[in-house]
């Protein structure tokens, strides 16, 4: 009897320790993180943005169920990573899944949302099925709303979530000017970056005049590619908006080229002479790359016409990025008519960082050339190495300190003009959104945004030998470990047998 009210002591002593653990850890979240990148770790960015919310985040769920195991497992990295949010947000982060296929009713509360079913191909009994999935989510804010359409995996995931909230719960946004007036694309040239700008900025046109100081309302200020000349005393502005800490990105066109007739030209504004004066030097030549971007050339043979695709070196694939957060996760990067870019100051005064170069094999042509897309390349273009074309420069005095980016090429960021603008590369329009943080942001996003996944596939240049023994390998080792483990306990055990049988054992 008193064996048995023991029992119920033990019991009820447990569901106590049960339920006050319960409620004191109700918001902990632990996850252990083992692998190599910590892709399933938190950045500091995103905690401190969590930290800071003053009111609750709704985020409603569209997502389907039943889907092939890779894309079920994007549905429960999602779940856990909104765990996660919602206890170091302190409950501030509330989260609701919904499944899209189950009524229709859901499914068209998600489309109203702007979230559109993709189709994904599903086997069952040997067969393969095309099935509509929903994979978005909505994030809610007092009266404000973000909608992501579609939720990406790996790294991908915490960006859009976290800037999503970031976008809907900022007070204010920073101003960034982009100048206008001498020739530059319009801020309708430039659609993927404004919509990574449209997260913590407010981005409007700036066009200077001889009677106001236009730049006094914008403490960032960018100049993308300017064809016609600055008056000077427009530039006298720009030493004005330096002189009180004006932070200034300037990606410049130095040379140029019109592919229409293969012809190279300089690109004189007046802007070179005035970084110059400040001791950067953007020449006047291009600097063509052995590893370059491919042209796609109208070519006749036999009477008949194709498009091929030519490597072009005018066009370096840059990928010697120095690790900074500029450029920190990027991984190529592709400049149309690059000119190298240097310094010639006073590095007492200035600090001069380069921040990405071409390959080991580069050459410079004159800016008056014809592209001949038949040319045969050879090493003898090729003899010089690393040539800096994109620059960070930063004052050394507290007193009127400033910071300055220089790229050696105007157009990498841009998307153009008219109904069907060109898509270009995640990691050009990075660069130039990262340069723009770097310069005007403190919320740690830019780092967040270069958070990359890192593969590590099987090096394709192993026999096939070799690869078909790694993977039966990984497959057998953790059998053949279990199997290995099961022999040894028998046998301990059939020892430890066959000691108790002996005469005189004593436990």
């Amino acid at each position: 009897m008193k064996t048995k009210k023991n029992l119920i002591y033990k019991l009820v002593i447990i569901l106590l320790i049960i339920i006050v653990s319960s409620v004191l850890f109700s918001n902990l979240f632990v996850r252990l993180d083992l692998t190599g990148d910590n892709r399933y770790t938190l950045s500091k960015a995103t905690k401190n943005i969590l930290k800071n919310l003053d009111n609750p985040v709704t985020i409603n769920v569209y997502f389907s169920k039943g889907l092939p195991p890779h894309i079920d497992k994007i549905r429960q990295d999602f779940k856990e990573m909104l765990e996660e949010f919602t206890a170091i947000s302190r409950g501030n982060v509330v989260f609701d899944f919904k499944n899209p296929n189950e009524k229709e009713e859901i499914e068209r509360e998600a489309m109203q949302k702007g979230i559109q079913p993709i189709l994904i191909n599903v086997r069952e009994k040997d067969q393969v099925k095309q099935q509509k999935a929903f994979m978005g989510a909505v994030i809610q804010y007092a009266e404000r709303e973000e909608v992501i359409p579609f939720i990406k995996g790996d790294a991908a995931m915490e960006y859009s979530l976290s800037s999503s909230i970031k976008k809907v719960t900022v007070q204010e946004r920073k101003p960034v000017g982009f100048l206008q007036g001498n020739g530059e694309p319009s801020i309708g040239a430039f659609q993927q970056v404004t919509k990574e700008l449209s997260i913590l900025y407010d981005v409007s046109p700036v066009t200077l005049t001889d009677s106001t100081d236009a730049l006094s309302a914008f403490p960032t200020l960018v100049i993308v590619n300017p064809t016609d000349s600055i008056p000077e005393n427009h530039l006298a502005q720009l030493d004005r908006f330096l002189q009180r800490g004006g932070k200034l990105l300037i990606a410049i066109n130095r040379v140029d080229g019109d592919l229409s007739n293969a012809q190279g030209y300089e690109n004189t504004t007046g802007l070179e002479t005035w970084l110059l004066e400040k001791g950067i030097s953007v020449e006047d030549v291009f600097a063509v790359d052995a590893a370059c971007a491919n042209v796609s050339v109208l070519q006749e043979m036999h009477g008949m016409r194709f498009q091929s695709q030519v490597r072009f070196p005018y066009f370096p694939n840059i990928t010697n990025f120095r690790n900074h957060p500029v450029t920190q996760g990027l991984s190529s990067v592709i400049f149309q008519f690059a000119s190298p870019v240097s310094f010639l100051g006073d590095t007492t005064q200035i600090q001069y960082t380069t921040l990405m170069t071409t390959s080991e094999r580069v050459g410079t042509k004159p800016s008056q050339t014809f592209f001949d897309v038949n040319y045969q390349w050879s090493e003898r273009d090729f003899k010089l190495k690393y040539l800096p074309v994109g620059v960070l420069l930063e004052s050394r005095r507290d007193i009127q300190p400033f910071k300055m980016i220089v790229f050696g090429n105007g157009s990498f960021a841009v998307n153009g003009e008219g109904p069907r603008p060109q898509r270009l590369a995640e990691d050009n329009i990075n660069l130039f959104v990262n340069a723009i943080d770097y310069l005007s942001d403190d919320t740690g996003l830019i780092a967040l945004r270069n958070k990359a996944v890192s593969n590590r596939p099987i090096d394709q240049n192993i026999e096939e030998g070799k690869k078909t023994f790694i993977k039966y390998l990984n497959f057998s080792l953790p059998l053949l470990l279990i199997i290995g483990y099961g022999i040894i306990r028998t046998q301990r055990r059939k020892k430890l047998r066959m000691k108790r049988m002996q005469k005189g054992y004593v436990m």
